[in-house]
């Protein structure tokens, strides 16, 4: 196999804001894009490489130091390696809360005391959890919680993400205000309204 670094450097970005992957490696499988990264799985191994676009390298390595302040923390992957732009974690299988929603997996009030617990751990290390949303939360298929995307786990500013998703899951979906499964519109509309209005 080769080297995490050559993986990473194969990784080459469209020019402009917008995140979109050019070219990689033949290893390397795509599993997703985000605000500043793009996360594939290294083929043949339970490993994900995420890569960080250019106008995003410093995220590396300070998504690399939280990770290694959570290691001893199950609710989190643990990291492998980090350069300059990439970090190497676990591959966690299953689905985020988003898929979940958008799949109509139901979403067990056991998972919201869970992602409480995972969070609270985080805060006793002198962390402030933040951009904790349905996309960086996953339900694996062992039916237990991971977080990832923890780089602005140390912004001093309070964000309120986490909490207003669980005051939605109480008075909406525990109730069955909302269905049970819901089309990627309707997701992506509500997170849009919300980064408008919050």
């Amino acid at each position: 196999m080769k080297r995490f670094n050559e993986l990473a450097n194969s990784v080459t970005f469209k020019t402009g804001n917008k995140i979109d992957v050019k070219n990689y490696d033949i290893d390397l499988k795509l599993l997703g894009v985000g605000k500043s990264a793009a996360v594939f799985q290294i083929k043949s191994t339970n490993l994900a490489l995420k890569v960080f676009h250019p106008l995003y390298h410093e995220l590396a390595e300070k998504e690399a130091e939280i990770y290694r302040i959570l290691d001893d923390i199950p609710y989190y992957p643990n990291l492998h390696e980090s350069g300059p732009n990439y970090i190497v974690i676990d591959l966690i299988e299953g689905n985020t809360l988003y898929q979940c929603l958008n799949q109509g997996i139901q979403v067990s009030e056991q998972v919201i005391y869970e992602v409480d617990h995972a969070l609270m751990l985080a805060r006793d290390k002198v962390l402030n959890p933040s951009d904790v949303h349905l996309k960086n939360i996953f339900l694996t298929t062992e039916g237990n919680i991971v977080i990832v995307d923890v780089a602005r786990f140390k912004q001093v500013e309070h964000c309120p993400k986490w909490e207003d998703t669980k005051k939605a899951f109480y008075k909406y979906y525990q109730k069955g205000m909302i269905p049970k499964k819901m089309p990627t519109i309707l997701l992506d509309t509500i997170g849009t309204l919300y980064r408008k209005y919050k």
